[in-house]
């Protein structure tokens, strides 16, 4: 047993909740258990927003809004990060918009995660900021990059304006010691973003890691991916930065391989992904002098396994190359159970106008659905604090 490290600790996990938060958080996730409202509420709810449909915003912003999402503004955030931070929680802050499709809101984009990297600088409490590539940059762009198609002239321009976009952000985040996570895309873009993930973290992590790729586990390659990202800093002589995650686009990823013939690039079972990730994490604390880590799962076996690797290898809880995070509004019970055993433990905070992250808001809710049992397991952790709190009145 690691030394005050509980899962089942619901009164360490919801202590800054009072009991209305509590009794909406309890509602919602019970109402989140039934695929089929889900599934209905997704659709109406994209196009209530399409069609600025009158009190749409307001609904969603009262609801799912406000259990994922940190708030429209950094400002709003600022609340919840310090009540985060009461309970020695970190914040990784994002800006939730993605999809973007024109250079005027890629530069928008851009210069909203150059805000945060500033506020982020200004609170200790926020050692991390997030991005996507697909906010910065033209799908069908990335999708011709990852193939290796020739660009045409114009192309090429526009190409030269995503390099110039992340380079920015990264070199405010060495800057200003805040480190930069990019998110992972579907695999059809991914060695677009990996291509630039490599070159950011050779340019930023040559004395400490700034830049963070994202690894999805749920890939049958991506263990060897890892090996490979960690020999390519090794031979350049940087630091890697690894977060990894079993990944964001299995549906998608599944349907477009058996539409068009080739081989799914998704572990066939859970238990493959499970496995996967267990044996990439123990990969990086093999060699965490040179690689630093974030455990991005809501995963109770591997969070714990994670934990119990660091006191195998002696490394201490709050060791600067280690990282825990769980998305804002889910898991209390691993976040705030980590930060009480002294672990660096985080919270994955998207931020932004309520239609600019709905497209997030709804493959979050869509995702943890598909899942068998995740949120019946999120509904009955709260039910289990709701019902201990009832009996000690």
């Amino acid at each position: 047993m690691i030394k005050n490290l509980d899962f089942n600790n619901t009164e360490v996990a919801f202590r800054i909740k009072n009991d209305r938060q509590l009794g909406k958080m309890r509602w919602l996730y019970n109402m989140m258990n039934k695929p089929w409202l889900v599934n209905i509420g997704s659709k109406l709810g994209l196009a209530a927003i399409k069609v600025h449909l009158p009190g749409a915003e307001t609904v969603l912003k009262s609801t799912i809004f406000d259990q994922f999402c940190g708030g429209e503004t950094l400002l709003d955030c600022q609340p919840n990060i310090e009540a985060l931070a009461s309970m020695n929680v970190l914040t990784i802050l994002d800006y939730g918009a993605e999809g973007k499709e024109d250079e005027t809101d890629f530069n928008f984009t851009m210069n909203n995660t150059l805000r945060a990297i500033d506020f982020a600088h200004q609170n200790p409490n926020i050692p991390v900021v997030s991005t996507k590539i697909t906010g910065l940059a033209r799908f069908a762009l990335l999708e011709k990059v990852h193939n290796e198609e020739p660009l045409n002239d114009s192309e090429e321009e526009e190409w030269n304006n995503v390099i110039k976009r992340i380079e920015a952000i990264c070199y405010n985040g060495s800057q200003k010691d805040i480190q930069i996570y990019i998110d992972a895309e579907e695999t059809w873009i991914q060695k677009a973003v990996d291509n630039l993930a490599n070159k950011m973290m050779s340019l930023f992590n040559q004395q400490k890691a700034i830049v963070f790729n994202t690894f999805q586990m749920y890939r049958t390659d991506t263990l060897e991916m890892i090996r490979q990202s960690h020999q390519l800093a090794r031979s350049g002589n940087y630091l890697l930065g690894a977060k990894l995650v079993r990944g964001a686009y299995m549906e998608k990823e599944r349907e477009r391989a058996a539409k068009l013939g080739y081989p799914s690039p998704i572990q066939t079972n859970k238990a493959g992904t499970d496995t996967n990730f267990d044996n990439g994490i123990k990969y990086c604390v093999e060699n965490i002098e040179e690689i630093s880590i974030c455990c991005a799962s809501h995963n109770m076996k591997s969070n714990y396994n994670f934990a119990q690797l660091l006191e195998d290898h002696q490394i201490r809880h709050n060791h600067p190359h280690v990282m825990f995070s769980q998305l804002f509004g889910m898991s209390d019970n691993l976040t705030f159970n980590l930060a009480n055993a002294g672990f660096r433990s985080s919270k994955y905070m998207p931020y932004g106008p309520v239609r600019d992250v709905i497209p997030y808001l709804i493959r979050r809710a869509e995702e943890n659905t598909a899942v068998s049992g995740d949120m019946s397991r999120e509904y009955k952790v709260i039910d289990s604090e709701y019902q201990r709190r009832k009996k000690s009145r």
